[in-house]
């Protein structure tokens, strides 16, 4: 047996190393089960790892040492950056929604007029969504109506035409998730960005957005009557934490904010997701973050977390909402929490961060503010 030993680094310097066998011979593509990680399928895992009772002749593999680079970043391994100026003072106003599209049924029409109420009142200068952005099963295509009849045919305000950016939910992994990835639905309607992973510098404040769908392991490992679109996925979690951790490290923006599909604590249906709660959350601890956003449980809600100054704030509440679906009201750090649909507006400043929740007749639900001080750190 011999040994081919490669080591890369990508441009961020965070590498992670994975061990697998190959086998010389010429490579038979076969058809790759949606269970397994489809950058795999060309590799045989090593069986002490990942098959401890399979057998395997060692003259015909070849060991290599390589990192696995998640689809979340382009060749040399950093997340693609946007700019996007604040406004004239300085300061960023943005509304978030997230788990919104269903052709404006369950409210979502009602919700999007709200939307562009407020969002002409705080003169917004984009909107995020926090994923989920088609129901039942993602697009089907980039040719498949829902991208029009869900989003460009109803969110029509004009306050509302802003650039929206967006992070993929697992609902969206059940359809074609690289549609919603491709530039032909900018062309479409140039409001849409859509990718993975990236990071929007808005000088003010450094919005680090993260595919946390591939986090989790039942989605792999118990699909159910699912089928998912991992091409070009990983669920390689450390890998995303090192690149999310490298990110933050060299950011010195005023505020920072990460948002992620599925919420690190919530009391909702989902409740806590596992996997961002250990292997993300220590890293936003580490590194200062304000703010993490994120959608999946259909309901507007506010925890602080109780080890540091960091704010996990839920806007999922876009259509289709769970009424008296709830756990744990006494939850300690629990601010808010509204079972109904609606969406969340954030203004900044270089001393204050507003967050206020409407419901879906744009009644403010719940306001919060927190204040930069002498230090980097937010204190309410």
């Amino acid at each position: 047996m011999f040994h081919w030993k490669i080591r890369i680094s990508h441009a961020l310097h965070c590498s992670l190393s994975f061990f697998f066998f190959i086998n010389p011979r010429p490579i038979r593509k076969r058809r790759r089960p949606h269970t397994s990680p489809p950058s795999l399928y060309l590799f045989r895992p090593q069986p002490s790892i990942y098959q401890p009772k399979a057998k395997m002749g060692c003259d015909r593999w070849v060991m290599l040492v390589i990192p696995i680079i998640y689809a979340l970043s382009n060749v040399s391994g950093e997340l693609k950056r946007f700019e996007q100026p604040s406004k004239g003072d300085g300061s960023l106003s943005f509304l978030v929604i997230g788990d919104w599209g269903r052709r404006g049924a369950f409210n979502q029409s009602q919700v999007a007029f709200q939307m562009g109420k407020m969002g002409e009142k705080l003169d917004i200068d984009f909107v995020v969504s926090t994923g989920d952005n088609f129901y039942d099963n993602g697009l089907r295509s980039v040719h498949d109506p829902a991208f029009e009849e869900s989003f460009t045919n109803i969110y029509t305000a004009n306050s509302l035409h802003k650039q929206l950016y967006s992070v993929l939910g697992n609902h969206d992994y059940r359809g074609d998730a690289e549609a919603q990835l491709s530039p032909l639905l900018t062309k479409i309607d140039t409001r849409w960005l859509c990718l993975r992973s990236f990071i929007v510098n808005a000088e003010l404040a450094e919005i680090i957005f993260v595919d946390t769908t591939p986090f989790v392991k039942s989605y792999f490992q118990d699909p159910e009557d699912h089928i998912y679109d991992w091409r070009g996925i990983n669920p390689c979690k450390h890998y995303i934490a090192n690149l999310l951790k490298c990110a933050l490290r060299e950011s010195n923006a005023k505020w920072k904010i990460v948002v992620g599909h599925h919420a690190i604590k919530s009391v909702g249906h989902h409740g806590d997701t596992k996997e961002p709660a250990t292997h993300l959350l220590p890293i936003l601890k580490a590194n200062n973050v304000d703010f993490y956003m994120n959608g999946h449980d259909h309901c507007l809600e506010h925890i602080s977390d109780t080890e540091s100054p960091i704010q996990f704030l839920t806007s999922g509440a876009g259509s289709k909402a769970w009424r008296g679906d709830v756990k744990q009201l006494n939850r300690e750090g629990l601010k808010f929490f509204y079972d109904g649909q609606g969406f969340m507006s954030v203004q900044l400043t270089q001393s204050n961060a507003e967050i206020a929740f409407y419901d879906v007749d744009g009644k403010i639900l719940h306001r919060w503010n927190a204040f930069k001080q002498f230090g980097d750190h937010s204190s309410i």
